[in-house]
């Protein structure tokens, strides 16, 4: 039979594994803009990405369930057909983070996005 000391330890240890196995496995995908993602597009193809960027004006077409993403330099479409939830607050001008993997097709690149969440607009408004 261990000892009350070793069982602690042992205890430790596995809780220590359990969490060091947690961060290195679920570890979050760094989040790139528009621009970086697509100076080095080539390297993130069929891969797993997240983005954050603003929604062009007019770009959201509910019908193709699609929007464009600006950059400084690029523009990226969004499609967000099987992103679950979306909230109400996906509009124009409106910076967006989108989770999904990184597509090309006739040398058009776009998300196919899983997770798609917008800032809260009435976070940043003045109360009155």
């Amino acid at each position: 039979m261990l000892s009350y000391r070793n069982r602690l330890l042992l205890i430790g240890g596995v809780v220590t594994l359990a969490v060091l196995g947690t961060i290195f496995l679920q570890a979050p995908q760094p989040t790139l803009t528009v621009d970086e993602l697509m100076d080095e597009r080539d390297k993130h193809i069929d891969s797993e990405v997240a983005v954050r960027g603003e929604i062009r004006d007019g770009s959201i077409n509910e019908s193709t369930m699609t929007f464009i993403l600006e950059g400084s330099e690029y523009d990226l479409i969004v499609h967000y057909s099987n992103a679950g939830s979306i909230s109400n607050g996906l509009g124009d001008n409106r910076t967006v983070y989108a989770e999904g993997t990184l597509r090309t097709y006739d040398g058009t690149f776009f998300i196919e996005a899983d997770v798609i969440k917008t800032s809260c607009p009435s976070k940043y408004e003045e109360q009155v």
